[in-house]
């Protein structure tokens, strides 16, 4: 591949990461908004609590296919304009879904409402891609994530209230002028990418060509694999710790909020430091790193869960150094695969974001299917994916220079 592209003209740094942070963070605000509703949705369309939680799974599978067609199509006709119809696909939906009145119409629109979002969450990738390289690019990667990890902690608590005080419906309501002013704010970014780096044509044959293509070349591959592996245990947190920490150790709801809200501030950390030390070291470097402590900490996350060593302390605090390191296998790990590209960078977004929330459906899949009651099953995916990560960073070390550009 070559490793030179068309120059762009970059905007103000903190401008560009508000938005950029606004459209990557679709992806959370848009599940983690209506959690704490999910009880009261599932009371008013007369379903059990399991039909809610498959608005979620629903909800991955809608991003994970969605990038794969975005990323072409933004490398064939520039990224505002996708993004742009991806958010009035987001918007629609979320009204869809605030008119539901049955679990299979909110399923439904919950799906469009992914496929929309997709766009902003893969192309804001690119997006970084084409405005910084190297070591910029994954400052820059640290400081959308670092800033979009607030998320997690502000919409449960804000969708909560909103859906006391007005009803659950209110929250998709919310949902669609968040949309609104993404459009906005979209509006103020220049088209980041010159006419003469878009592929020639759109044909989405040729665009599934090239993710095997993509697959195919090892160091885009092997970054991939370490974000979607490291994902399992990201889903894993999140689809497990409700059980280990309320139900299997006795934690009330409130003392687990205030955990949840200390692996949000684990993660924003590991993103600060990455900001710091990656021009210094190098990406390759911190994401073999972050590899190797997450591969660390999984293996202490399942000794603490096979034994009970230390209570839900000896689980939490391995559990936090894991999430930690999402700051340094995140951002080196997408920065990396970009840095491979040229004229394919949202193809190759769409495909780790693909891999990614890919691992996270099967995180989430595997804490439920080896459920035993137990904090085990939960430190065993922990460790699974730790390891995964690390072996893949590992390779990745040992491919030929010339393959890692």
């Amino acid at each position: 591949m070559q490793t030179t592209r068309p120059a762009r003209a970059a905007p103000n740094i903190w401008h560009a990461g508000a938005v950029l942070s606004l459209l990557m963070a679709f992806a959370s605000v848009s599940t983690d908004f209506y959690l704490p509703a999910m009880p009261a949705m599932a009371d008013d369309l007369g379903v059990g609590p399991g039909a809610m939680e498959f608005t979620v799974s629903t909800y991955l599978v809608g991003l994970s296919i969605g990038q794969l067609i975005w990323g072409p199509i933004s490398d064939a006709l520039g990224r505002r304009g996708p993004v742009a119809v991806g958010l009035v696909l987001f918007i629609a939906g979320s009204v869809g879904c605030g008119l539901s009145d049955s679990i299979g119409s909110m399923v439904g629109w919950r799906l469009l409402q992914a496929f929309g979002a997709a766009s902003s969450v893969v192309l804001s990738r690119a997006m970084v891609r084409d405005l910084y390289t190297g070591a910029r690019a994954a400052q820059m990667m640290s400081i959308i994530m670092a800033v979009m990890t607030l998320a997690p902690v502000i919409a449960p608590s804000a969708g909560a209230l909103v859906a006391g005080a007005y009803g659950w419906r209110m929250i998709f309501a919310l949902l669609v002028v968040i949309g609104l002013v993404a459009l906005a704010a979209l509006a103020t970014l220049p088209e980041p990418l010159a006419p003469a780096a878009r592929t020639p044509e759109l044909r989405l044959g040729r665009a599934f060509r090239t993710y095997g293509q993509i697959a195919l070349n090892p160091a885009v591959l092997c970054h991939a694999l370490a974000v979607g592996f490291f994902y399992i245990g990201m889903f894993a947190y999140v689809a497990g710790t409700p059980f280990v920490f309320i139900e299997y150790h006795g934690l009330s709801p409130q003392a687990y909020g205030l955990l949840f809200a200390a692996c949000v501030g684990a993660i924003t950390t590991g993103n600060l430091v990455n900001s710091r030390i990656v021009a210094r070291l190098g990406t390759l470097r911190v994401l073999q790193l972050g590899g190797a402590a997450a591969a660390l900490f999984g293996l202490l996350a399942a000794v603490a869960g096979l034994t009970d060593f230390g209570g839900w302390i000896g689980i939490f605090l391995p559990l936090f150094c894991f999430l930690g390191c999402t700051g340094l296998v995140m951002p080196n790990g997408l920065s990396g695969a970009l840095d491979v590209a040229v004229r394919d960078a949202g193809s190759v977004a769409a495909f780790c974001g693909a891999l990614q929330y890919g691992g996270g459906i099967l995180g989430s899949a595997l804490v439920g299917l080896l459920a035993n009651g137990t904090a085990a099953p939960f430190g065993l995916v922990l460790a699974l994916a730790g390891l995964s990560c690390f072996a893949t960073t590992w390779i990745l070390g040992r491919l030929p220079a010339m393959a890692r550009r």
